[in-house]
């Protein structure tokens, strides 16, 4: 019997003798024993073609809700049009004798342009080199002990500020460190993982993060939601807005509310999108919420029926109802992190160096660009979550 198996087969001994785990040993093992790819649906943006990095020309008249199964842009005094980058900037490591360069495949571009004015934001953290990363996050630390974050991982997870800082132009950087040769087997893999300390706080809302991503073998980026600790995974519910692993450039947009077997088959939903030009410039995530009309039960659990919605680069990706019995939405956290290897990356690992993600701006308003009436229309035409 192979080690993943053996492994699996350990795994869901555990997942029937007790009926919940404690959370940090159980992170949802993602293509678990096959190509990642497998589990997921590819979805392309209108006509199926590859996602391109320049937009089509756009009209300038009012915004019309589109053909069944097809995406429009809104009108400028609707949202905020996509614009061409600048070159990369250089390595934000300006340490003397800090880490390896960034891999030139991982290098971020420019930070995109400022958001559409008319937003009501009500939470955005400052990146500023005075201020500590603490202040607005927590940091998750160690292995993850003993399954590696339920999947195998190879990173330490530290505090360190080689792994998370601030730059003086207002960016933060979460910094994974790969010296597979360091005599020190705690220095070997290190990485960054971070929880917001302010949860999405309101019924309805938009969370938007504007990230550049490290692609390469071995590195799996994510930009995701746990409800607020302490909780119960996997039951209280998962949404993975942003993550991507090997650099096959490949986002995936997740919910999850149930344990790898059989019987919870159907709560994990997914839509791949596919991004050729993820290493190179700047991505924009939105999250979607609106569950106001939905009730608490009396275990002060959701009853489910809220409606969700994933946005990459503005356009609609995946759409899915809240599940009822997962932990109502205005009490989840916002979590950054980097793994590295285990599980979901297949047993590859980084080479030397390190992988940055860039956090250009992240921000909680009290509604989407477009507003209600267009998150309505998109979500007529969006996909649902396909099961894995």
């Amino acid at each position: 019997m192979s080690f993943l198996n053996q492994l699996k087969e350990k795994a869901e001994g555990l997942n029937r003798k007790h009926n919940i785990l404690p959370f940090g040993q159980n992170r949802p093992q993602e293509g678990y024993g096959a190509t990642p790819q497998s589990h997921h649906q590819q979805q392309y943006y209108p006509g199926q073609q590859p996602y391109q990095s320049q937009p089509q020309p756009q009209s300038q008249g009012q915004w019309q809700q589109p053909p069944q199964g097809h995406w429009q842009s809104p009108s400028p005094s609707q949202g905020q049009h996509w614009q061409q980058p600048a070159p990369p900037q250089p390595n934000y490591n300006t340490r003397p004798g800090g880490p390896p360069p960034i891999p030139s495949h991982s290098r971020p571009a420019a930070s995109p342009s400022a958001e559409p004015s008319g937003l009501k934001v009500y939470w955005r953290p400052t990146f500023n080199p005075g201020i500590p990363v603490s202040q607005e996050f927590d940091h998750k630390q160690g292995h993850g002990d003993p399954w590696g974050w339920g999947n195998n991982e190879l990173e330490n997870y530290t505090s360190d500020g080689s792994n998370s800082f601030h730059t003086h132009d207002g960016k933060l950087v979460l910094r994974a460190i790969s010296q597979p040769q360091h005599p020190d087997p705690e220095a070997r893999y290190t990485s960054a993982r971070l929880v917001s300390k302010a949860t999405l706080g309101r019924r309805d809302g938009c969370l938007t993060a504007w990230l550049s991503l490290p692609c390469a073998e071995g590195i799996w980026p994510a930009f995701w939601l746990l409800p607020r600790e302490p909780f119960v995974w996997p039951h209280e519910g998962e949404v993975d807005i942003a993550e991507s692993w090997n650099g096959d450039c490949e986002n995936h947009s997740c919910l999850h509310w149930g344990f790898y077997n059989g019987e919870d088959a159907q709560k994990h939903l997914v839509r791949g999108t596919h991004i050729s030009d993820m290493p190179h410039r700047p991505i924009r995530y939105d999250f979607v919420w609106q569950c106001s009309r939905t009730g608490v039960r009396g275990d002060g659990k959701s009853e489910g029926g809220g409606r969700l919605m994933w946005y990459i680069d503005g356009r609609p990706v995946m759409k899915n109802l809240m599940p009822p019995g997962t932990r109502p939405i205005e009490d989840w956290s916002v979590l950054l992190n980097i793994a590295m290897g285990g599980n979901v990356c297949q047993g590859k690992t980084p080479r030397d160096g390190a992988y940055d993600m860039i956090v250009h701006n992240l921000q909680m308003s009290d509604a989407p660009a477009g507003g209600w009436a267009r998150f309505d229309n998109d979500w007529q035409n969006c996909v649902d979550g396909a099961v894995m």
